[in-house]
C-alpha cells in the first residue's frame, strides 16, 4: 500500500500494543516502524530489473522481522522515555507493527516476499488497489482523533473501531474478487477462450470496478468488469504480444526474474528497433507502470539491451 497508509496503520497498531503506556508517543512509534519496511526502496540491487523483483523481499519478510523484533526491542528498551515497557511487549509491539504492514502489501498485485529468504514466492492477492481511500479512511479520523484524546479508553475504542472498520473492508474486498472473477470467468466460457495464466485487480481507489488479464501464447485478453455488470456486459479485448522473441535471448537470469514476479502475466512489445517487457498486472494497454527495454533489432539478429526500466510505456 502507500506510505501514507501504511503510516497510519502503524500509528493505529503502535497505539494498540503500546497506547496504556506511552500514550500518544505510541502513534509516533508506529509511524516510524510502519515505514521501515518501504526503506528498502533506497537500496541498489544491481540493475533496474533487480530493484523492481527484490523490492518488498527481505525486509517484507515474516520470519526477518520477528528475528529482528527482539534486537531492535532491546535496542530501544534502553531508552529512558521506554523504560516503561517491558522488553518483551517491545517485542511483540515491534513485530506486530511491521508483520501488518507486509501482510497488507499483500493485498494488493505487486507482490511480497512474506517467508525470503526461504522462499522467494512475492505472494499478492491482488484485492485492493494501491492506494484505497475505503481503507485509510478509518484509520486516518483515528489518527486524528488519537492526537487530540485524552482519556486512554476513550482513545482506545476510538483505534480499536477504525482497525475493525479497515479491516472489514478488506474482507470485503476479497468477496468483490471472488464475485468478479466468478462473472468474468463465465464470460470467458461463453465466448470459449481459454487461457494461461490469470489475474484481476481493482481500478484505481475502488473495489467495485474491476480490471483482469489473462495470457495466452499469442498475446493477451484486458478484461473489465463491475460488480454491477452481468456477464453479458463483461469487456473483453484481445492483444497481440511477441513473447516468442524471449525464446531468442537465451537463459539470461533477468528474463527469468520478470517472468517469475510476475507469475506469467507479461507482455513483450516492439517498438521501432527495441523490444520492451512489460508486466501487464499494473496499468493498462498502452500504459504500464513497470516496462523495461530487453532487446533490440540489429540486422537480421535480436540482440539483448541493457533492461533500462522506461519512463514510460511502450506505444501499442
Amino acid at each position: 500500500m502507500d506510505s501514507v497508509t501504511q503510516i497510519l496503520l502503524g500509528s493505529a497498531v503502535g497505539y494498540a500494543t503500546l497506547g496504556n503506556k506511552l500514550g500518544r508517543k505510541s502513534l509516533l512509534v508506529g509511524a516510524a516502524f510502519g515505514t521501515l519496511p518501504d526503506l528498502d526502496v533506497l537500496i541498489n540491487f544491481g540493475g533496474d530489473v533487480e530493484n523492481f523483483v527484490y523490492h518488498r523481499s527481505f525486509s517484507h519478510s515474516l520470519i526477518i522481522q520477528l528475528l529482528l523484533s527482539p534486537i531492535i526491542a532491546w535496542l530501544i528498551a534502553k531508552m529512558y522515555w521506554a523504560k516503561s515497557v517491558s522488553l518483551t511487549r517491545w517485542s511483540v509491539a515491534i513485530f506486530s507493527i511491521m508483520s501488518t504492514h507486509a501482510l497488507l502489501d499483500t493485498f494488493t498485485v505487486y507482490g511480497t516476499q512474506l517467508l525470503w529468504p526461504l522462499s522467494h514466492y512475492p505472494f499478492g492477492i491482488s484485492s485492493v488497489f494501491i492506494i484505497d481511500p475505503m481503507y485509510s479512511l478509518p484509520l486516518l479520523l483515528a489518527f486524528v482523533a488519537l492526537c487530540f484524546a485524552r482519556a486512554q479508553p476513550y482513545a482506545s475504542k476510538i483505534n480499536a473501531t477504525a482497525l475493525v472498520l479497515s479491516s472489514l473492508y478488506l474482507t470485503w474486498s476479497l468477496s468483490a474478487k471472488w464475485f468478479i472473477d466468478s462473472k468474468i470467468q463465465q464470460a470467458l466460457d461463453k465466448q470459449a477462450i481459454t487461457f494461461k495464466q490469470f489475474e484481476s485487480t481493482p481500478s484505481p481507489f475502488n473495489t467495485l470496478l474491476w480490471r483482469a488479464v489473462a495470457t495466452t501464447e499469442q498475446g493477451h485478453y484486458e478484461i473489465y468488469a463491475s460488480v454491477f455488470d452481468s456477464v453479458d456486459e463483461v469487456d473483453i479485448r484481445f492483444y497481440k504480444t511477441a513473447n516468442h522473441v524471449l525464446d531468442t535471448l537465451g537463459e539470461d537470469q533477468r528474463i527469468a526474474l520478470l517472468q517469475n514476479f510476475t507469475k506469467g502475466l507479461y507482455g513483450v512489445y516492439q517498438q521501432d528497433q527495441t523490444y520492451v517487457f512489460s508486466d501487464l498486472r499494473m496499468g493498462l494497454e498502452g500504459f504500464y507502470v513497470f516496462s523495461f527495454e530487453i532487446a533490440k533489432q540489429a540486422e537480421s539478429s535480436i540482440k539483448p539491451s541493457d533492461f533500462r526500466q522506461l519512463k514510460k510505456s511502450p506505444s501499442t
